[in-house]
């Protein structure tokens, strides 16, 4: 008995030492949390979370909690989406873990769950407008990854290592030298990073070799530092370099500072604090106009629109004071953070945001100012975009192609990838056809007339084909011709195009060895005044007979059979004269133009265009009035005396010498 007295009294004992232990582990993971130091605290999380007992339920909630928010700030979607499953599932459950599972979901670019989890969040948290965003932002993702921008996207082996490799900068107008960030084992500083579990990063160099493989990335002589040193910019014919460099201690915020350097044949001189901001504040990511007057970069000081935002300061000439910083505004700028700015020389703005509308973490977007100060911006969308972090973008100058980093492929791991937009192609394969009877015409000659002076020829096949390749940018008129034909044309434009494209186009020909019909000529009853529904049918005889100079034509007017004989050819008489007088208005030659009206004498035969409005009508047969008359009711006749009720034209001439000067 005694013995067992013991052994709970030293049980006892070790609890009651355990406690103040228990909460020591605690406070020093919270310490490393506010500290920034994300990395370092998961395990001290951890090991408080295996020390808590199952009875405490609130204390052991709040731990899952804090270990799914660490995961989440070192960029860990994976782990932060298990964690954060656990904590919506603990009874002490808090509604941004529910809201931290969709966005852990999103970067792991599991959009359909994404959506119903923020559905749930939307429930619990009706006020808050991110959910709507972000149910959005998911279907778009959804949509742009079905339906990708045409850039080919690869990753770049040679430079990549098994750390973070991010924001490129070229170092050569040729595009042969490359800068950027990287915590590889090379680095000069030998600490690891509280926040990331990696080393401090520096500034390193590649350079394309004989065989347009990049050489083993080396670090920058006297540019890098023992502290984080990174996001390399490169001005004034690559001798100016302005980088980030940031300052950190153990438990301790610091603050990051914009350096300069200036080359001087092969060497770089030492780096100096350009005074942007108090050294205490973050001051970082730099990106420079060509001029170098104009500064945009990085920082979270009072003013901004929350997270870190985009500030822009500007210099009256090189070497001058930096002006007071200016907020880019709310265009640019969210609740949420914008990183990573690069200016082209056209003045388009590229940065990075995970606050705007996108597929994952960090989207790039295009932001391109406007007049009146604002700016239009674009996502980028995939395959540039993806449901991880995608930032750091650089441009071969005007060229759509370049690097950019991104953790795309799951690791958690910064990388670059190359990306190019293909140059635009263009091809047309076309068509001539009768237009009458759809049979294709071989032998007929294609016309190309560009906008840009460019004009080809080419002849059908057998199968009435034609087929040209197109430039990017240029307007396109396709004339057929062929004898015994109305010359036909077709137009296309590849402006504004921004995919290469196949077209196809149909022309087809009128023959002129039978009238030929203009649909859609209406007149008040007993009169001859066009109606305005006219003019669309008759504006296209006007291009017809521009497009076929040769020829002259005979306006033909018919009526019905109704009244008498002699009104009815002196009312199409008069029908046919206006036809011949808006035309001759449009410019057409008067002597290539005559009226004759028809009267009633001319009935339409019945072909298959009307028998496929008309099937009451029999194929082939002419529309006396006899035959109308012998219709089954009105509404049938009247249907035959509109079909009589017609202007036509045949050609007379295809020899015509213009008498114009």
């Amino acid at each position: 008995m005694k013995r067992f007295f013991i052994l709970i009294l030293l049980v006892l004992i070790a609890a009651i030492q355990e406690a103040p232990a228990q909460k020591r582990k605690a406070e020093r993971a919270y310490a490393a949390f506010e500290a920034g130091e994300y990395y370092d605290a998961i395990d001290q999380f951890k090991d408080t979370y295996s020390k808590t007992k199952g009875t405490d339920k609130a204390a052991r909630s709040e731990i899952v909690y804090m270990i799914a928010e660490c995961y989440r700030l070192t960029n860990d979607p994976k782990n932060a989406e298990t964690w954060y499953k656990l904590a919506v599932k603990s009874s002490n459950s808090k509604p941004e873990a529910q809201y931290w599972l969709a966005e852990s979901m999103k970067k792991n670019g599991k959009y359909p769950q994404a959506i119903d989890e923020l559905k749930k969040y939307r429930q619990i948290a009706s006020s808050d407008a991110r959910a709507d965003q972000e149910i959005r932002a998911c279907e778009l993702a959804l949509e742009w990854q079905r339906n990708p921008e045409a850039y080919r996207v690869e990753e770049l082996k040679d430079l990549n290592s098994k750390e973070s490799d991010f924001s490129p900068v070229y170092g050569r107008d040729d595009f042969g030298v490359i800068y950027f960030t990287s915590s590889r084992e090379d680095a000069a500083g030998n600490k690891t990073h509280g926040a990331t579990g990696q080393g401090y990063t520096d500034i390193f160099e590649s350079r394309i070799d004989k065989k347009s493989k990049w050489s083993i990335p080396v670090p920058v002589e006297v540019i890098n530092s023992e502290f984080e040193d990174g996001t390399p910019v490169l001005i004034d014919d690559y001798k100016d370099l302005y980088f980030t460099r940031c300052e950190a201690g153990k438990r301790e915020k610091k603050g990051c500072v914009i350096m300069y350097s200036k080359k001087s044949g092969d060497s770089w001189s030492e780096p100096k604090n350009i005074g942007i901001l108090p050294d205490s504040v973050v001051a970082a990511h730099p990106a420079l106009s060509a001029d170098g007057l104009t500064l945009y970069f990085v920082s979270d000081i009072t003013g901004g629109s929350g997270g870190k935002d985009i500030w822009m300061s500007n210099r009256p000439a090189t070497g001058g004071a930096w002006s007071k910083p200016k907020n880019l505004g709310p265009d640019i700028n969210t609740n949420g953070n914008e990183l990573f700015p690069y200016l082209r020389s056209d003045g388009n703005l590229y940065f990075s945001s995970d606050g705007l509308i996108g597929m994952g973490g960090l989207d790039i977007f295009k932001a391109v100012p406007q007049p009146d100060g604002s700016w239009v911006v674009t996502n980028m969308k995939a395959p540039i975009n993806s449901s991880a972090d995608d930032f750091g973008i650089t441009f071969e100058n005007e060229n759509e192609k370049g690097i950019f980093s991104s953790t795309r492929k799951g690791r958690g791991n910064d990388e670059l990838y190359s990306f190019e937009f293909p140059p635009l192609k263009f091809n047309i394969t076309g068509l001539v056809k009768d237009e009458k009877t759809g049979v294709a015409i071989a032998g007929s000659t294609v016309q190309l007339i560009a906008s840009d002076g460019n004009n080809l020829q080419a002849e059908t096949g057998t199968d009435g084909d034609f087929k040209f390749a197109l430039k990017p940018d240029v307007d396109y008129i396709f004339l057929a011709s062929k004898d015994g034909y109305l010359n036909g044309k077709e137009k296309e434009t590849t402006k504004g195009q921004e995919r290469s494209r196949d077209f196809m186009v149909t022309i087809l020909l009128t023959a002129i060895d039978k009238p030929i019909e203009l649909p859609n000529i209406f007149y008040d009853f007993g009169k001859w005044d066009l109606r305005p529904e006219s003019m669309v049918s008759l504006d296209k005889l006007v291009e017809t007979l521009t497009d076929n100079p040769k020829v002259t034509i005979e306006l033909m007017s018919h009526t019905d059979s109704r009244d008498t004989e002699e009104y009815n050819y002196d009312l199409s008489q008069k029908r046919a004269q206006s036809v011949v007088q808006y035309l001759i208005e449009k410019g057409i030659e008067p002597d290539r133009l005559s009226a004759k009206g028809y009267g009633e004498s001319s009935p339409k035969v019945v072909d298959a265009s009307i028998v496929s409005q008309a099937s009451f009508l029999k194929l082939g047969t002419p529309l006396t009035e006899a035959y109308i008359n012998s219709l089954a009711n009105d509404e049938q006749k009247e249907i035959a005396h509109q079909i009589n009720r017609r202007t036509e034209f045949r050609v007379l001439r295809i020899d015509y010498v213009s008498t114009k000067k």
